[in-house]
């Protein structure tokens, strides 16, 4: 017999194993100040590109009111109990009620929490019988939704409709036996690479299979389609898509999540979701707040029209600069480097040091071998010198990567 502390002092894990040398600063860092596109790292100002604050909402005057006057007025434990026994309110009525009107579905429903929310969903609407089918991208959240499923489930390639269309034949065949329904799950907008899931071509194949579509639209809403109504709007198949999914902590710069589609459907997730059912409803402040910033989404477009303005001016700066950005078509914008994991490490750290810039570092496993990935997450609140300081920085550090300048600094110090 084993003795499962004893693995895990063994085993840390693939991020746990650099918790001595990287905790701090390259693992929960801790950026002070105020929200913004120029925050302070260990004392000093740097340009943040780590915030999922599209629309610039999170530290907007207009919303910092009315999240203080909520407060005041509710408190943070206002409703108590679950929404099921004794959390619902108006508001919380209210709110769904906006979303469902603004995704143009039937219904919606509120959920706490954008990862605790889409794993619930996807376990409550599938049996046994059932199969899943998803793209092998999907954001960790629905990969552990799709491990808790005990019936069948397939990864297609990322964004392959071919490698797609290839399971959904195997998964006809199995439902047609096990009398039972197939999902399959994308995403609007895949978090790390920016591209758009192919949701046009997808729902193309409803006409030769059975089948119904969830979209994790996390980084769309409100930042894609005509509206902001997000991935759906933009690709003109919004009422294709069977269960629509997206989270405030983006656009919104907010806690909380929501699913929107056909109302049986909502109603059936609505009382049989255990993570709502046996969980404290949303807090009041945030069920407000949510009010006020879908307000401002669907009323202040000039703030979706800044936020692109950055995200073409920071995306052609970095192609003109030759820099590789990948198949981003959204306001995601990954810049592909060629490097080792300790040369990673050594540049970021000079990027935050000596040039003032923040950046998320994504390294294998999340992507192959030898290769770096800086993801950039443009708000409005950015500005053009935020940019311009940015790719020169960029610049710079790129020089020094192919210099093998990153090989030769022994070790790291803050």
């Amino acid at each position: 017999m084993s003795d499962i502390f004893k693995r895990i002092q063994e085993d840390k894990g693939p991020l746990g194993k650099y918790a001595d040398v990287a905790e701090g600063y390259f693992i929960f860092p801790k950026l002070e100040g105020a929200l913004g596109p120029r925050m302070n790292f260990k004392g000093k100002e740097v340009i943040v590109w780590s915030i999922n604050n599209y629309l610039g909402l999170a530290n907007h005057s207009d919303v910092r009111a009315a999240d203080a006057a909520s407060t005041s007025k509710w408190g943070l434990a206002y409703p108590m109990g679950s929404r099921m026994m004794s959390g619902n309110s108006d508001l919380h009525d209210e709110l769904e009620n906006e979303l469902a009107d603004f995704e143009q579905k039937e219904a919606a429903v509120l959920v706490n929490f954008g990862y605790q929310g889409i794993m619930s969903a996807i376990d409550c609407l599938l049996t046994r019988h059932d199969v899943v089918v998803y793209d092998a991208g999907c954001h960790a959240c629905i990969v552990d939704g799709v491990r808790m499923h005990s019936g069948k489930r397939f990864a297609f390639r990322h964004n392959d409709v071919q490698s797609l269309e290839n399971h959904l034949r195997s998964a006809s065949k199995i439902v047609a036996e096990t009398k039972g329904g197939i999902l399959v799950i994308s995403e609007g907008v895949f978090g790390m690479r920016g591209d758009q899931g192919h949701l046009k071509e997808i729902v193309a194949l409803k006409e030769t299979y059975n089948f119904r579509l969830l979209v994790d639209d996390a980084h769309g809403f409100g930042t894609l389609g005509a509206t902001g109504m997000g991935a759906g709007e933009e690709q003109n198949v919004q009422d294709d898509i069977d269960i629509y999914f997206a989270t405030f902590a983006k656009s919104l710069g907010s806690i909380g999540a929501f699913l929107a589609g056909d109302r049986e459907v909502i109603k059936f997730l609505k009382y049989n979701m255990r993570s709502q059912i046996f969980a404290k409803s949303l807090p009041m402040p945030y069920v407000e707040g949510n009010l006020v910033r879908l307000k401002m989404l669907r009323n202040m477009p000039e703030l979706k029209e800044m936020l692109w303005k950055n995200v073409r001016f920071l995306q052609k700066g970095l192609l003109d600069a030759d820099f590789e950005i990948g198949k981003t078509n959204s306001c995601v914008t990954p810049v592909y480097l060629k490097g080792t994991v300790e040369e990673a490490m050594k540049l970021v750290y000079d990027l935050r040091e000596n040039y003032r810039i923040f950046c998320s570092i994504v390294v294998y496993p999340v992507v192959p071998k030898g290769i770096i990935l800086l993801r950039l997450i443009p708000s409005a609140a950015h500005s053009f010198q935020d940019i311009e300081e940015t790719i020169e920085a960029f610049k710079a550090v790129a020089v020094k990567l192919k210099q093998n300048a990153y090989k030769e600094i022994s070790e790291l110090s803050n």
